[in-house]
């Protein structure tokens, strides 16, 4: 009864997500904060003041919330936990100050960076060559790719972790084809500075889009949007799940030329013209405008994330140098896995990878300083 094309499907596997036993939960790169009281403020009042717009078809094009986006992202240069703070007015860091004021047509948004995701990889990447991307990185790439039929190149990192750019650049250029990886990428936590990208996209070809992943860049990496002004082929995907506190609104967002975002939009009113609920409109744009908010709670991540990660080191841990809200262990003569189910028999879930060459690394969120102790506790003597 199934198409055949059905045989070719391996979904992505999530996180944990019990449902028997109360967990501290630091499998899943969420954020331990939850969203600003402004959020829900005005959840509420929409709710309360307009029940008969759960009843009518959202805004299909989410204008509003593209230039709540556009406005954030000129006031933070598009890494948060580095965003100046006075009252409530941001202002960028000198090195992620932006060479241009985003505008809204320079945004897309839709169901999270993985429903985008989907579309950046219908409207852009071709089945009649590979799709170049790291051995290692955000594990829904392979799935979508077998999902379009679009063939990869898989490239290994090095053995710092690090993304091979050469041999990547020398795919791209052999195949003609796009490029995609996470920066900072997953699970490792390792991120490309701003000017590496540039070289990259320089040398990667011109009419293939190129596309970054910033998921994680809000805890310390270095957005790649300043190049938008360099490069019209650049795709940058972003998400609300991770530093905006929203991975239940399910809000992900890109940003690239105009000319590109319509074409990813015309990919969307293919297959539903009404992505985004109306709830989580109201919820996008009020975070968005409490960017202060969120500011802090990127500080306080990353901040946390330094002092986990230098305990651990003191107890022999490798730990990876991370960019992101998750740091990427492992220690000799200790088994991945059995130190998973160590650490979830104390209640705590970290994810582990059965992926070969990762197998004995842990990836760990960073939760409160509260989550984190309990967690020390029981990783001091593992």
């Amino acid at each position: 009864m199934l198409a055949k094309r059905m045989a070719g499907l391996h979904p992505y596997v999530p996180g944990e997500q019990p449902k028997d036993r109360k967990y501290i939960k630091l499998n899943a790169n969420e954020n331990p904060y939850p969203p600003s009281p402004k959020v829900v403020e005005a959840l509420n009042a929409f709710v309360a003041a307009h029940p008969e717009k759960l009843a009518l078809y959202p805004d299909p094009d989410s204008l509003s919330l593209h230039a709540e986006i556009a406005h954030m992202l000129n006031a933070t240069g598009g890494v948060l936990c580095r965003t100046h703070v006075q009252g409530e007015v941001c202002t960028p860091d000198v090195q992620d100050a932006l060479p241009f004021t985003v505008t809204p047509d320079m945004i897309y948004t839709g169901n999270g960076s993985d429903e985008v995701l989907s579309f950046v990889f219908y409207a852009f990447f071709d089945n009649d060559r590979p799709l170049v991307l790291p051995t290692f990185t955000y594990s829904f790439y392979p799935v979508y790719a077998g999902f379009y039929g679009v063939p990869l190149e898989q490239v290994s990192l090095h053995a710092d972790w690090s993304l091979d750019v050469q041999t990547m650049l020398a795919k791209a250029q052999e195949y003609d084809s796009s490029i995609i990886f996470a920066n900072p990428n997953a699970p490792t936590g390792l991120g490309l500075t701003r000017s590496q990208v540039r070289a990259m996209i320089q040398q990667a070809p011109k009419d293939k889009v190129f596309v970054v992943d910033e998921a994680y860049v809000d805890f310390g990496g270095e957005s790649c949007i300043p190049l938008l002004a360099e490069f019209p082929n650049l795709v940058v995907v972003r998400t609300f799940s991770k530093s905006l506190c929203g991975a239940g609104m399910r809000l992900g967002y890109l940003v690239a030329a105009p000319e590109l975002i319509q074409a990813v939009t015309t990919v969307k009113n293919s297959l539903n013209h009404f992505p985004i609920d109306a709830v989580s409109q109201v919820a996008g744009c009020a975070a968005c405008k409490d960017t202060a908010y969120y500011v802090q709670c990127a500080k306080r991540v990353a901040e946390e994330r330094d002092s986990f990660a230098a305990f651990l080191r003191d107890k022999g841990w490798n730990v990876l140098p991370s960019q992101t809200n998750f740091i990427f262990v492992q220690k000799s003569g200790i088994d991945g896995h059995k130190a998973y189910e160590h650490i979830k028999n104390d209640g705590i879930l970290v994810r582990h990878f059965n992926t070969p060459g990762i197998e004995n690394f842990l990836r760990i969120t960073i939760g409160t300083p509260e989550q984190m102790q309990a967690l020390r506790t029981v990783m001091a003597d593992l």
